[in-house]
């Protein structure tokens, strides 16, 4: 049996949720919305995964259908038949995979500047710099810059930037780059009538509106989409009451 990754939980209301980090995140990735979320109503779960976090000790394959099984296998063991998912950047990514592997097992998603499941469109030059970044902070700083409009304090924008040196193995860190960057499996899921929230920052420089209506907005017909004013990619730090309630509010319906 494959061990269990580590995680935090938040609330114990009916509706399950899996709340699953991005590239530069842990199990710690959505505790600013924890005052604006609602305990009674929803539990939410939410993992490290292999090599990051309080997962930090497993080692593995570093791949996102390693990730997907790994929170299918939690979910068996704290007994959630079905359950909805949120996943932010690379974990947009993860829970598409999960749609995939266990479609009668999600109930809805919601998707926070996600990578789109054909993978990111990096040209070889920004994949290299990617590659860099993991012990470039330089490098891992401008991509968090970037990706959040070049408007903010730089002390926040170090910390976001080095946060993955301080909870993840190096080895995790460029290991998962691959898989999220270069997987494409949008033909399993594209048409598949899950309800699916897609949201990104209005100064997200990447994954932004334009990207999301080539990909997500064509694969699944259920799909909305909400651009977060005053947010960049990380809108779970940068809004984060607006982010909790535009998510419990779609999770209601």
């Amino acid at each position: 049996m494959a061990p269990l990754l580590a995680y935090d939980q938040f609330g114990r209301g009916a509706h399950r949720v899996f709340a699953l980090h991005g590239w530069f995140g842990d199990q710690t990735a959505y505790a600013p919305l924890y005052d604006a979320l609602s305990p009674n109503e929803f539990t939410y779960v939410c993992p490290s995964y292999r090599g990051y976090g309080g997962s930090r000790e497993l080692r593995g394959e570093y791949t996102v259908e390693e990730i997907a099984r790994d929170v299918l296998a939690l979910a068996d063991e704290l007994k959630f038949e079905r359950f909805s998912l949120i996943g932010h950047s690379m974990g947009g990514m993860v829970v598409q995979r999960i749609l995939a592997d266990a479609p009668a097992r999600v109930a809805k998603i919601v998707a926070i500047a996600p990578v789109p499941a054909s993978g990111a469109p990096f040209d070889a030059e920004t994949y290299a710099a990617f590659q860099r970044a993991v012990n470039d902070p330089q490098i891992a700083n401008a991509i968090v810059d970037f990706s959040t409009g070049k408007r903010l304090s730089r002390g926040w924008v170090n910390h976001i930037a080095l946060y993955p040196k301080k909870i993840a193995r190096d080895e995790a860190f460029c290991g998962y780059l691959p898989s999220w960057a270069r997987s494409d499996f949008h033909r399993e899921i594209e048409g598949n009538p899950v309800p699916i929230l897609i949201t990104v920052g209005e100064f997200d420089g990447a994954n932004n509106e334009a990207l999301m209506r080539e990909t997500y907005m064509r694969w699944y017909p259920n799909a909305e989409l909400s651009v977060i004013a005053n947010a960049g990619h990380y809108p779970m730090n940068e809004t984060p009451v607006a982010m909790a309630t535009l998510i419990e509010d779609f999770l209601r319906r």
